[in-house]
């Protein structure tokens, strides 16, 4: 049987984070060669430290001449990052930053397993393993720990970035520690935040103390949380190491892709390993994962279980998953034998089906870099399409 009751940790981290930076500046980059040609292979990392930040990696385009055309505006898109997030300081400033780029021509042995021929369909760009979790615990059918980490982050970068709070600065780190109660999250046991932030002369004073940096934060805290979580023995730490002046990449390097845990579900469910930013949509890295929570997210959307686990599994060069597994934890009203086979007859999850079903093949990722890739609202412009509900009528045709 399942435990009850217990307490599950999860972690956000800010846009301003030196990781974050980087998987920004990749999706970035993403978004701009799928606006210059829809198919665009692209794998992008970038690296960030004290005012520099590398880009490399391989693009793939019908035209190849046309990558030598673009390399001089990578300089563009990633001070365009840079400043939207926020960092204008001596040591790490969108304008006076150094940009090395390295990006270089899609090796012809990967695109090889890829590409469509007459004697194959197009095939995935890797092999491995991908899951995808919901369930009914908060309204967007995700984990409450992680999704209210990234919603108090989200919040403090609202009023940071509208001037409400002007004493707040890009790099900050949340993390809260949820206890369950009969299965259902009942309170928050502890809050953790660290919040970069300026220092000032005022009063006599030279910086400001974690005393006053919660003075700042906890009213954004308890707006974003649901009422009563927070609790009278609730434990606070609040930038818990003192001044938290020197941040973003001038205070820690940063690189793409070492946040697969906040992008996903907090650790709450399995993560397949492989990260998800600056890599197109032929990569089942990425668009598998996001298959696989709109399979989970639709499941539990049906009344078919409360939780709900799906595991996809590819292989390199091979168009359709080699297997397809779904575990409900217990909590389903249908056999997760059948679930599996209503997701075969209901969804196309070769590489070209879920990029068709999800309409994944335009410049939406850079949006999905920072406070989560799952529990957002999908938007009109096709936006997070793998957090949609459209396919529970077809689902429940086929159980």
């Amino acid at each position: 049987m399942a435990r009850q009751n217990y307490t599950l940790t999860s972690e956000s981290v800010s846009e301003g984070h030196p990781d974050k930076v980087c998987d920004r500046i990749s999706d970035a980059i993403l978004d701009f060669f799928l606006d210059k040609e829809s198919e665009a292979r692209v794998a992008a990392e970038a690296f960030a430290t004290t005012n520099r930040v590398v880009i490399g990696g391989e693009v793939g385009l019908s035209d190849k001449e046309k990558l030598t055309e673009y390399k001089d505006q990578m300089s563009t898109v990633v001070r365009d990052c840079v400043r939207d997030i926020g960092y204008e300081q001596d040591k790490f400033h969108w304008r006076t930053l150094e940009v090395t780029n390295l990006l270089h021509e899609q090796s012809a042995h990967i695109a090889q397993g890829v590409d469509a021929r007459e004697d194959k369909e197009e095939g995935a760009g890797d092999q491995g393993i991908m899951f995808g979790y919901a369930t009914t615990e908060t309204e967007e059918l995700m984990p409450a720990p992680v999704q209210f980490s990234h919603a108090i982050l989200r919040r403090l970068a609202e009023v940071r970035k509208d001037g409400t709070e002007p004493l707040l600065l890009p790099d900050a780190k949340s993390q809260l520690s949820v206890v369950y109660e009969e299965g259902k999250p009942s309170h928050i046991g502890s809050v953790v935040l660290s919040t970069q932030h300026h220092q000032f002369e005022q009063d006599g004073k030279h910086e400001l103390t974690p005393g006053d940096v919660r003075d700042i934060v906890e009213l954004y805290i308890r707006e974003v949380l649901p009422e009563g979580w927070l609790r009278k023995d609730t434990v606070w730490h609040v930038n818990p190491t003192g001044t938290f002046v020197i941040g973003g990449p001038d205070g820690d390097a940063g690189l793409t892709g070492r946040k697969i845990i906040v992008d996903t579900y907090g650790g709450a469910a399995p993560h397949g390993g492989g990260a998800f930013s600056g890599k197109d949509p032929t990569k089942v890295d990425r668009s598998a994962a996001y298959a696989a929570r709109y399979l989970a997210k639709n499941v539990v959307a049906a009344g078919m279980a409360e939780r709900c686990t799906i595991q996809l599994s590819y292989a390199i060069g091979v168009s359709h998953p080699l297997s397809i597994f779904a575990d409900t934890h217990g909590t389903g009203q249908v056999d997760p034998a059948a679930i599996e086979k209503a997701i075969r007859e209901c969804m196309d999850l070769s590489p070209r089906g879920i990029r068709e079903h999800l309409s994944l093949n335009r410049s939406i990722y850079q949006r999905t870099a920072a406070y989560g890739h799952f529990g957002r609202a999908p938007e009109s412009d096709g936006g997070f399409s793998w957090e949609r509900t459209d396919l529970v009528d077809r689902l429940l045709a086929c159980v």
